[in-house]
């Protein structure tokens, strides 16, 4: 069976690898791969940057955005041959910890959890899989060609519910929302905010393409001035950052209507260092009662809402979010970065 592997921690060991086709475990899923999303996390793997192997082999199975149809079910399991579905990435710590043992495994707090596709567990990115039915989530039929994108909307569903639920330690009503980054998290957490009826508005480099052409096919406003020009103008209630980048980070937090909230979703890479007002800033978080806050990752919870929120989307502005398809026996060329891309998938059914 062809999977997409690599050995983590050396850079060029991308390769195309014939594994044993998976025996399910008593009560879980065999499925039929339809397809695995490219995204940053797994460049860095690929570079060599991240990741780790299962303990008993020194090669890991990529893919961690994934889709599929069951082909066979368990009884009882609450799944039937031919669902769509798609599975959950991160498992609980053994231990557990606290937040692990209350099913929040997206917020563990000893780190020894695991990630199908990332750390210490074999992805998606094979031809079969298996998956144990608690960690496997059904999409509506009609989303088969776009249902790989399920993964990043929960981390983007995970987002705005932090945000709501920082809001309601006092009186909330946001309106207007600043998304920085039109990566496909950027343009997903648009979409949620277009799906609450705010006013969103969203922030890239790029002046032209598929990138612009999706915030103003959602209803948004489309900005590429600097952050700190755009975010002075509107004065957010809500800034949902997804660039990672230092500078549009504080500029962000700086521009903030009060009571505003600022949500983090990119990684910055370490060792760029910024000239930043400390005192002015830390004054304008306390006498506004601003908050900043990181979120990765999600748990089942914010699976099921991200189900919800792709069922309700408009099917063709989702499928313009994927540029580019690649299949798996090329899969190479998926790990080549477009100018126009957005979202790269693999695809690995036969169709």
């Amino acid at each position: 069976m062809d999977a997409l592997t690599v050995c983590p921690g050396q850079a060029d060991s991308l390769a195309l690898a014939d594994v044993p086709e998976p025996v399910p475990g008593p009560g879980e899923l065999l499925v039929d791969a339809l397809a695995v999303g490219v995204c940053g996390t797994d460049h860095e793997i690929v570079e060599g940057g991240y990741g780790s192997a299962p303990p008993e082999t020194d090669r890991l199975v990529l893919g961690h955005e994934s889709l599929g149809r069951v082909r066979r079910a368990p009884e009882g399991s609450g799944f039937a041959a031919g669902d769509l579905v798609a599975g959950v990435v991160r498992r609980p710590d053994p231990v557990p910890c606290g937040a692990c043992a209350e099913g929040e495994f997206d917020m563990c707090r000893n780190g020894r959890y695991t990630e199908r596709g990332i750390k210490q567990a074999h992805g998606y990115g094979s031809r079969l899989w298996c998956v144990d039915p608690g960690y496997a989530v059904t999409l509506d039929p009609r989303l088969r060609d776009v249902g790989v994108l399920l993964e990043p909307t929960t981390v983007v569903a995970k987002a705005w519910e932090q945000i709501e639920r920082i809001g309601r330690r006092s009186w909330f009503d946001p309106s207007r929302v600043l998304v920085t980054g039109a990566g496909p998290i950027g343009l997903l957490a648009a979409l949620l905010g277009t799906q609450r009826g705010l006013d969103i508005h969203v922030l890239d480099q790029v002046t032209a393409g598929p990138k612009p052409d999706a915030v103003r096919a959602l209803g948004a406003t489309y900005h590429h001035d600097s952050a700190g020009e755009v975010a002075a103008r509107l004065e957010p209630d809500v800034v949902v950052e997804a660039t990672g980048a230092g500078a549009v980070v504080f500029d962000a937090i700086a521009h903030t209507a009060a009571y505003g909230i600022v949500c983090l979703t990119g990684v910055s890479p370490a060792g760029r260092r910024l000239r930043v007002d400390a005192g002015g800033l830390n004054r304008e978080l306390v006498l506004e009662n601003d908050v900043v806050v990181g979120s990765v990752n999600a748990n089942l919870r914010h699976y099921r809402q991200a189900a919800d929120a792709l069922r309700e989307a408009n099917l063709g502005w989702l499928d313009r979010l994927i540029t580019r398809r690649v299949p798996l026996d090329r899969v190479a060329e998926a790990f080549t970065r477009g100018s126009d891309d957005i979202k790269t998938v693999i695809t690995l059914d036969h169709d």
